[in-house]
């Protein structure tokens, strides 16, 4: 009996004696564009709340939108994932955000927060086709569905067609404000701060960090943008064509490999860049050198390298699934031609530019012969002290019509106007021309 006291007694001391195991709660920023940084952000994100076997997981929340495909990637990576994961909306949730925030387990907005608007646009601002609406449409409904959520509303806040009673007219897309959100189920509570959503789900003893990426994602995200892009491509093109111009230099082609190292591994590690696509740069390349080196001419393996260098470095940035664009939004392909193109033309005008300048360098001129040696400088190519013009002599070869002929005990090199002189036959020099003389039949 005191034995079961006893025990019974640490087990009411135990809460008191033994400290509470902190929750581990991760914050992942979505605070930007979504485009593929930001899709690679939530994927080492999620890798990172794993790793640390956090308990819980709160999307940071302030977004316009973006890009559709990369925002249906992060959805994949939220609806896997077995850790719960709550979205603070502390402003703007439009478009890919709502996308995104109707994925997690629960939405929490700050006041005067909005949620919807998700319709998907192109470059300029205009509605995309219906083919992208209806992809977003189907998407929305099925996640509400799958949350809990009423899918008609998540479809009209892509399409202006619906017309919901009491909550939308047609012609107009759903956006809801923190308010408009609690009443319809697309907001679990209004919050000040990310703390307050702790509180909400009663998680009171809490360790709070925010994911940050290192130094090396850092770096691999600044790769990813498409001026950087564009000054790699340069780099690449232009190492490439000072190479096959000045073969053996070694250091355009060091160059050209180093930038195309930097400007595909980003892509590649973002899953953007496919391995046929690389293989397709790479064999684009081989096909031009073989046009310079071995072919004579221009022709189709030219053409066919000239196209699969440039078309591979196009869809290297757009993200299409095997030559299928479907959705894929004719802005990000408009962009990523003028990236590759700019890139070009960079490096026509660096070729012109620094061509020019170079010449004018004085390493320049410690490997190449600049100076002229023209007569007004002294320089003759006449190693003659004295003219020999009328001069006699003897054919000292046959000359058919060229050979050499003796004059004073000296052998010359000499030429006639296309008679043949046979050796020992006398001549007379007729004119001088540079190392050699012109000489006719003597008497």
């Amino acid at each position: 009996m005191l034995h079961k006291l006893t025990f019974l007694f640490i087990l009411l001391l135990a809460p008191i004696l033994l400290p509470a195991q902190q929750s581990k709660v991760m914050i992942m920023e979505i605070r930007s564009d979504i485009d593929p940084r930001m899709s690679r952000y939530v994927e080492l994100a999620l890798e990172h709340a794993e790793e640390t076997e956090a308990d819980y997981v709160i999307v940071d929340m302030d977004t316009y939108g973006g890009i559709v495909t990369d925002a249906k990637d992060i959805v994949e990576s939220i609806m896997s994932f077995e850790i719960p994961i709550w979205v603070f909306i502390n402003n703007d949730a439009a478009s890919a955000g709502a996308l995104i925030s109707i994925a997690c387990d629960s939405i929490y907005m700050a006041p005067g927060a909005n949620i919807g608007a998700a319709t998907v646009v192109t470059a300029d601002g205009t509605a995309a086709p219906d083919k992208y609406q209806s992809y977003m449409r189907s998407t929305m409904r099925s996640i509400a569905e799958e949350k809990g959520r009423d899918p008609k509303i998540a479809e009209a806040m892509v399409d202006q067609s619906i017309e919901i009673d009491t909550i939308t007219r047609a012609g107009q897309v759903i956006t809801f404000s923190t308010s408009e959100a609690i009443t319809y189920g697309f907001c679990e509570g209004k919050v000040n701060s990310i703390e307050d959503v702790l509180e909400k789900n009663g998680v009171e003893n809490y360790e709070l960090y925010t994911y940050k990426l290192s130094s090396t994602e850092r770096i691999i995200a600044i790769f990813l943008n498409p001026f950087i892009s564009g000054i790699l491509i340069l780099v690449i093109i232009g190492g490439i064509w000072f190479e096959l111009q000045t073969p053996g230099v070694g250091f355009p082609i060091a160059a050209a490999i180093l930038a195309a190292i930097l400007y595909f591994v980003p892509y590649y590690l973002n899953g953007l860049a496919e391995n046929w696509e690389i293989i397709a740069f790479f064999l684009g390349i081989v096909l031009i050198a073989v046009e310079i080196f071995v072919i004579p001419g221009f022709g189709v393996a030219g053409i066919l390298g000239i196209t699969l260098t440039v078309g591979s470095l196009v869809l290297v940035m757009v993200n299409n699934d095997t030559f299928d664009f479907s959705l894929v939004p004719f802005g990000s392909i408009l962009s990523a031609v003028m990236v590759v193109l700019a890139g070009m033309l960079g490096s026509v005008g660096l070729f012109i530019v620094a061509g020019a300048k170079a010449t004018t360098t004085r390493a320049f001129s410690r490997f190449t012969l600049t100076d002229t040696m023209d007569k007004e400088s002294g320089y003759t190519s006449n190693f003659k002290k004295e003219s020999l013009l009328g001069k006699s002599g003897t054919a000292y070869t046959i000359l058919r019509p060229s050979g050499k002929v003796m004059i004073d005990g000296k052998l010359y090199d000499a030429y006639t106007r296309g008679e043949f002189i046979n050796k020992d036959q006398k001549i007379i020099v007729t004119s001088e021309e540079g190392t050699s003389l012109k000489v006719k039949l003597g008497e």
